[in-house]
């Protein structure tokens, strides 16, 4: 039987399914129910006029709904793991690692939601005003839409249902299209909780659908993780409206001469640039390594990336999956041939079984090729000779994207340097670009984006300040 959807709390089904299949051997996912016009009608009509009910909840009743979210996707573990990897193709070793993230997600946002209280200020630092002190409160901004990409189908959709439950904000969710079950799922677990009758709902309609959600004035907040042109479209379409976008980048990491742990190294940056078949934002893409160690660096991740295991996703022991579908890995398979007709090295990988791309390293890639200069989200790394750290921290710049890079050096004012110089929204030291604690501030600048999440920095986009003036008081 088709999963329904959630219209207002609700499950809900309808006459119109669709069948999900596996990217790595189409085998049959699962299925869900489309929402009709009216069901997203509904949904949206119930999060407006829920609103201020929602944004009066007591702390304790939205910290108990997230507590109880996080507690269950913890003991559905297995089961949640099963099912992102029957949707995804996502190896499950990575599916148990999303699935314990989002209850990590959902637990952060619950204790955030416990702390979220005004602040005072003094305003009797000029003769005018004194007796007079301010308080300053965070109000929701309105019902949010979240939309959430593929690769990460429920800690993706955590970090936007988990901080606007926290701060009192109505949410309508629109999943991928390729991976929805995930979403809905979930769903059954926000079933169990206390929450008002119409503050979330989760709609796995088609990406048409979305421009006339996007566009809703009863929907004040977007919050969208996704491509660059989809999400700037959405930017630019709707000014007046609060936009976070979350879009990607092209991660860089620089290996300094002082480093020594070449195997270390080696072994995250293999592993990081092809977990989950590259399909991340902060997958490991670009590598500058110091002439004092290219050579033997460059054999060393070479060597990592051909232990890397490749198959079944469902089996425990495989480490890189399918793409999401084959025009994707069709895609990168294209990018890695064009980087090698204008010149590049292939060392390893390149090849394409289906919608499986091999673990793939380059070297002598141009600077503009599309495997160093978009964004592949595929499993390919270029490694590229660098003569000082300087010339490092500039190429890793010379990017449209600037979502995370990573460092391994151990001079701590090297470290300093790098994260006052290089344009991206998080610097890793020590290790890849593609570590995230899920509590801490995660977005980019330039093409990557704008806003924040993590629960706590998510709960301040999805609020507003609101001043109170008390008068004749002493402070």
């Amino acid at each position: 039987m088709s999963k329904p959807f959630w219209v207002a709390g609700k499950a809900t089904h309808s006459a119109e399914s669709v069948e999900l299949r596996s990217p790595y051997d189409n085998a049959i996912a699962g299925s869900h129910d489309v929402p009709t016009a009216s069901d997203v009608e509904r949904a949206v009509a119930a999060a407006s006029e829920v609103s201020a009910e929602t944004a009066a909840l007591p702390a304790h009743v939205r910290a108990d709904a997230l507590d109880h979210v996080s507690r269950t996707l913890a003991r559905r573990s297995d089961e949640l793991a099963q099912l992102i990897t029957d949707e995804s193709g996502k190896p499950v070793k990575w599916s148990k690692g999303e699935v314990g993230r989002a209850a990590s997600t959902f637990r952060w946002a619950s204790e955030e939601a416990r702390r979220f209280s005004p602040t005072m200020q003094r305003l009797d630092t000029d003769p005018g005003a004194v007796g007079r002190t301010a308080m300053i409160r965070r109000v929701p901004r309105g019902p949010v839409l979240g939309i959430s990409p593929f690769n990460f189908p429920l800690n993706l959709v955590a970090h936007k249902v988990a901080p606007a439950i926290a701060v009192g904000a109505p949410i309508v969710l629109k999943p991928a299209p390729s991976t929805p079950l995930t979403a809905l799922a979930l769903g059954e677990v926000l079933a169990e909780t206390d929450l008002p009758t119409g503050s979330w709902s989760i709609l796995p309609v088609p990406n048409s659908a979305a421009p006339g959600l996007v566009a809703d004035p009863r929907l004040p907040i977007v919050s969208f993780t996704g491509s660059v042109p989809v999400g700037w479209s959405i930017k630019d379409s709707v000014p007046r409206k609060h936009v976070t976008l979350e879009l990607g980048g092209n991660a860089g990491v620089l290996v300094a001469p002082d480093w020594t742990d070449l195997d270390f190294a080696a072994r995250r940056i293999a592993t990081f640039a092809m977990y989950q078949g590259g399909q991340s934002c902060i997958s490991v893409q670009r590598v500058y390594v110091h002439a004092d160690h290219y050579d033997e660096l460059l054999a060393r991740i070479v060597e990592q990336t051909e232990a890397l295991r490749t198959g079944d996703p469902r089996d425990p022991a495989t480490d890189v999956g399918p793409m999401i579908n084959l025009a994707a890995a069709e895609r990168v398979e294209g990018w890695i041939a064009a980087a090698r007709e204008s010149g590049a090295t292939l060392h390893t990988g390149g090849a394409r079984d289906g919608a499986t791309i091999a673990p793939t390293v380059l070297s002598g890639v141009r600077h503009d090729a599309d495997v160093m200069a978009q964004e592949v989200f595929g499993p390919v790394v270029s490694v590229n000779r660098i003569e000082s750290v300087d010339e490092g921290l500039a190429l890793i710049n010379d990017s449209r994207f600037g979502l995370q890079a990573g460092v391994f050096t151990n001079d701590l004012r090297l470290a300093f340097d790098a994260s006052a110089r290089l344009e991206v929204g998080g610097v890793v030291i020590g290790d890849v670009p593609s570590f995230r604690a899920d509590q801490m501030p995660y977005g980019g600048v330039k093409d990557s984006g704008i806003g924040r999440e993590g629960p706590a920095s998510a709960m301040l986009d999805f609020t507003e300040e609101r001043v109170t003036v008390f008068t004749g008081l002493p402070f």
